[in-house]
């Protein structure tokens, strides 16, 4: 197979060639037609939903989205020719910061509404120009009113649901951007876009309870093993992280309320020496505020230093230990001994409770700080005992005395933790804890559980690392919280019939960055009155994370005009979930996770039929330059539009289609936009030289040529369906190849296997070059549009191979091959062995006593 596009110094045959003016007048020609716009209720073919996860409108558009909606379009071209009424629609993610940023750099009078319209502006003529097949009619942009009314349409569902509440918390601040971030926001202790060192910083925001779903979150992606990329799954798995174990009730010593702490390990219990709280939580302050003035002091001075450092600092495990100690003591309920209680930095204020108890002799962390401040080491499993029942076969020694197999193995007593400084985690059985003892983990564990729930001190439990959505930003370009706070406390809905609350004009507004919302400054927008007293009222001056924006967008493009609804529950069952979801792997844990959370809300709601929104998820590879990802801030793009004037566009989809494997990154150095331009000359020239009628009988072509056509028709569906895009360019290139050999050395451009060929080429084409296989179809006589064209079955007969290589063994070794006819007898198979040379030389005049014969591939000889 060819990897590689005609040589470079080869020239388009034919002066009429002109890509740019085939391009705009199939542009125009589309525009007025509308062609690619979804079938209505009366289309009865089967459909499919094929969405691209939509741009930010972030200045125009790069490379990177030229590979992204690229390869989006070839999705959905494919299945139009496949019979299936598509939907494929465009819109933009128009909410967030790079706006609003904007706006300040532009000064007074700047509105983020501007920059944010122009930018889309420039994308729309982009996508058109590049041929994107697009079902214009149903565009939307999330910063327009009538699509974020239904966020806040969607927020009081959460609210009425208690899936929406608000809680002072410690929240990750940006200090440069001065807006909180989620968790997810927040990459190896930096603000996930400006990369500015985040900070803790206690605030009341509001929250998505999406922990409410964190169960059917991990459980339901068994249901997509195999449609999404594994990486993606796992990387769900582990930021859900479910953990199992059990809640256990400490007494706190001079407090009435008992302190829960969650443990993987509750079968360790009789092992815990201390108990850790997470300095920067209400617990702990007030555990200290219960202390001498002394301890107090301690206290703020370490929390002062905690607040100075990130959450991966405070979880590197080779930092070393911190903490103080509170002068409180818990009681272990499992034994009354009483534990020391220490604020230390190494537990987060929202793993679990806030609180561990500490067993050093079997947890890393907890040994190593016990160590530094000289804690208590008690070793409650002995790691160095079997834990798997007597042994099955036992070895004796010379004078028959039983060997023991641990006998090389170091005893317990030297593995002691407090002195090697390796905490014992490995199985064992337990010592040194009551009724546990003898146990093993497994069977300890739920001992321990029963224990406990007797008593009424624990029961069994889970945790997961997965927190509560934290939606509330300090910004003004975003959807406006639908939410009212009255003068006596009270937190109400604005009422529906009021929605959508618009943002009001920008102008005049302070949008500079100081850790309150812009809002707060927009004195007569804020005011507003309270619903049941008519009291007044203000209404709440953050917007949402655009996360929820893009949470359900796939929703609202069935129907993205409807005033009356978000969406038509009808359209949800005819359309939705979508059929192939395409995009980048950096939204494998935000916006997925979020759609994921959001759609199991509206099922549960009744509003759709399904839980999963993507069925099928294609992550493409980045466009690198320079050695990196392309991106606006580093300022090493190619822009989209830029690309796409000398080549032309369908030259560009088609170098990166060529490419490479789609989930590999592209450098874009090595994108030879020159060789497609080469590639798409000879096409358009092999629909030029054909000389046939569109009548003509292809039976009576090339056979030749007509297999290599017909073997790509059989092939290409499930090339695309993997999407090995790039050995489909690869397959067409060899059949404009073989094309041309036959017009120029063979049959002739009038042979009717080469109007087959070149009609072929213009289809399968329309994937990846749309302009050109217009035109070629047009040239062949035939009305626009081939992009609706069904796709062409294979002729199951040109698919048999017309010779092939069998192999000739001679007592199982292989002694020689035979080029024969696919459709050769057993005999005549059989004979052609037989009389073969360099058979009968390894034979060296040996009878054959047998012959098995596997016509057409195998023969087997056996002389002894």
């Amino acid at each position: 197979m060819s990897t590689t596009f005609p040589p470079a110094g080869e020239t388009a045959e034919g002066s009429s060639f002109d890509p740019s003016a085939i391009q705009a007048k199939w542009q125009r020609l589309w525009n007025d037609a509308d062609p690619f716009r979804a079938g209505g209720e009366d289309d009865t073919r089967p459909r499919k939903y094929v969405l691209g996860m939509f741009p930010y409108p972030s200045g125009d558009l790069h490379m990177g989205h030229a590979e992204n909606y690229a390869y989006v379009d070839v999705v959905a071209r494919f299945w139009r020719h496949r019979g299936y009424n598509v939907l494929n629609p465009i819109g933009w993610d128009s909410f967030g910061l790079p706006a609003e940023n904007a706006a300040i750099k532009g000064g007074a009078g700047s509105d983020p509404r501007e920059w944010t319209y122009r930018n889309i502006d420039q994308h729309k003529k982009s996508f058109r120009e590049f041929g994107s097949s697009y079902d214009w009619s149903r565009v939307l942009h999330t910063s327009d009113p009538e699509y974020y009314r239904w966020n806040q349409w969607l927020f009081q569902r959460l609210y009425e649901r208690d899936l929406a509440y608000r809680k002072e918390s410690p929240v990750n601040w940006c200090p440069n951007d001065q807006t909180v971030l989620a968790n997810e926001q927040v990459v190896d202790g930096h603000c996930e876009r400006c990369g500015a060192e985040v900070v803790k910083k206690k605030l009341t925001q509001w929250y998505f309870k999406i922990t409410d779903y964190a169960d059917r979150l991990l459980d339901d992606l068994n249901q997509l093993e195999g449609f999404w990329p594994s990486k993606v799954i796992r990387m769900q798995r582990n930021w859900i992280g479910r953990s199992v174990g059990a809640d256990i009730d400490f007494e706190i010593e001079g407090r009435a309320e008992k302190i829960s702490v969650f443990s993987t390990r509750p079968d360790t219990l009789y092992g815990a020496t201390f108990m850790v709280v997470a300095p920067d939580s209400d617990l702990a302050a007030e555990l200290a505020a219960g202390s001498s003035p002394e301890v107090q002091a301690a206290f703020q001075a370490y929390l002062d230093r905690v607040g100075k450092a990130s959450e991966i600092e405070r979880q590197a495990t080779d930092r070393p230990k911190t903490g103080v100690f509170l002068d409180r003591f818990a009681v272990n309920p499992i034994n009354g001994e009483r534990l020391p209680i220490w604020a230390a930095d190494y537990v987060l204020a929202d793993y679990g409770h806030g609180a561990v108890m500490a067993v050093p002799a079997h947890d890393q962390r907890d040994l190593d700080f016990a160590r530094a401040f000289g804690l208590p080491v008690k070793v409650v499993v002995d790691t160095t005992a079997p834990v798997t029942g007597a042994l099955s076969v036992i070895e004796l020694d010379e004078e028959g005395v039983p060997i023991d197999p641990f006998d090389d193995e170091p005893t317990l007593a030297e593995l002691d933790p407090a002195s090697t400084g390796m905490a014992l985690t490995d199985d064992g059985r337990l010592i040194n804890s009551g009724s546990l003892n003898g146990l093993s983990k497994r069977h300890a564990i739920a001992r321990v559980i029963e224990e406990l729930t007797a008593r009424g001190t624990g029961r069994a439990s889970k945790s997961y690392r997965l927190r509560d959505w934290l939606i509330s930003r300090q910004r003004f370009w975003g959807t406006p919280i639908p939410m009212i706070h009255t003068a006596d406390g009270r937190t109400l809905p604005v009422p529906e019939d009021q929605l959508p609350l618009v943002l009001p004009d920008a102008r005049g507004l302070d949008l500079a960055p100081k850790g309150t919302s812009p809002l707060g400054g927009a004195t007569e927008w804020m005011q507003t009155i309270d619903p049941e007293t008519g009291e007044p009222a203000l209404r709440d001056p953050d917007t949402m994370d655009t996360f929820v924006d893009s949470s359900w967008y796939f929703l609202r493009f069935l129907a993205p005009h409807d005033s009356s609804e978000a969406f038509p529950p009808a359209q949800a069952a005819r359309w939705a979930p979508v059929d192939s979801y395409i995009g980048g792997v950096e939204h494998a844990i935000l916006h997925l996770l979020y759609a994921r959370f959001i759609t199991k809300v509206l099922f549960d709601m009744g509003l759709i039929d399904f839980t999963e929104p993507f069925s099928s998820l294609i992550n493409q590879g980045m466009v690198l330059l320079d050695g990196s990802k392309m991106s606006k801030s580093k300022g090493n793009l190619v822009e989209f539009a830029s690309s796409m004037i000398e080549p032309g566009a369908d030259a560009v989809r088609v170098a990166i289609a060529f490419a490479g494997p789609v989930e590999d990154d592209i450098n874009w150095e090595d994108v030879s936009t020159t060789g497609a331009q080469k590639f798409l000359a000879r096409a358009w020239r092999v629909a030029k030289d054909v000389a046939s009628d569109p009548e003509v009988v292809w039976a009576e072509g090339d056979a030749a040529l007509r297999r290599v056509t017909h073997r790509l028709w059989a092939d290409a569906p499930g090339l695309i369906e993997q999407t090995k895009f790039n050995v489909v360019v690869a397959r067409l290139m060899e059949l404009v190849n073989a094309t041309r050999k036959v017009i120029d050395s063979g049959a002739g451009p009038a042979d009717p296997a080469v109007r087959e060929a070149a009609e072929a080429t213009a289809m399968i084409l329309d994937l990846f070059a749309p302009h050109m296989a217009e035109e070629m179809w047009e040239i062949l006589g035939y009305e626009p549009f081939v992009g609706l064209v069904p796709w062409r079955q294979a002729d199951p007969m040109l698919l048999v191979e017309e010779s092939l290589t069998a192999v000739v063994q001679v007592d199982g070794k292989v002694r020689g091959t035979l080029t024969v006819s696919a459709r050769i007898s057993a005999d005549e198979l059989e004979a052609l062995a037989r009389s073969d040379e360099r058979v009968l030389r390894s034979l060296a005049g040996r009878e054959i006593t047998r012959a098995v014969v596997r016509a057409p591939k195998v023969v087997s000889f056996t002389t002894v």
